[in-house]
């Protein structure tokens, strides 16, 4: 049975994952500050972005995910592995985003895990890696 404490790791670990989510799908890009560890190692690679450290990928969100119309991000299959002040994390991710500039609009379905890493400190947990695996794309 899981003790209080660990019911309470493993929901702030996913409210977390779901506060990235939400600050990328409504493009509230500082918002990752409270995500992110200020030296967080971050690679989208996998999916077609870049890799490095989390200001530099921050601005290379920012920069780059205005230009698509519209996209979401829907978690799930959320494996969430405490121990002590560390955590680990792997996400399934699913991420529709309609492509700029095409008419008739079209659609890239992303399927993807986030293999993450975690930190707890004295403003909360935080992500201190994360690491995108690819499982699918299409283009419809």
């Amino acid at each position: 049975m899981l003790s209080i404490e660990e019911i309470s790791d493993r929901l702030e670990i996913q409210d977390l994952l779901v506060a990235y989510s939400t600050a990328i799908d409504t493009r509230r890009f500082d918002d990752l500050d409270q995500v992110f560890a200020p030296d967080a190692y971050i690679d989208y690679r996998a999916m077609g972005g870049v890799d490095g450290h989390y200001p530099e990928v921050k601005a290379w969100l920012a920069e780059v995910l205005p230009n698509f119309p519209a996209y979401a991000h829907m978690l799930g299959n959320i494996d969430v592995r405490v121990t002590g002040d560390t955590a680990t994390a792997r996400t399934l991710c699913f991420n529709p985003m309609v492509l700029p500039g095409q008419e008739p609009p079209q659609v890239l379905f992303c399927g993807l895990w986030y293999a993450d890493e975690f930190v707890r400190t004295a403003d909360g947990w935080r992500m201190t890696r994360r690491v995108e695996e690819k499982c699918f794309d299409r283009v419809v």
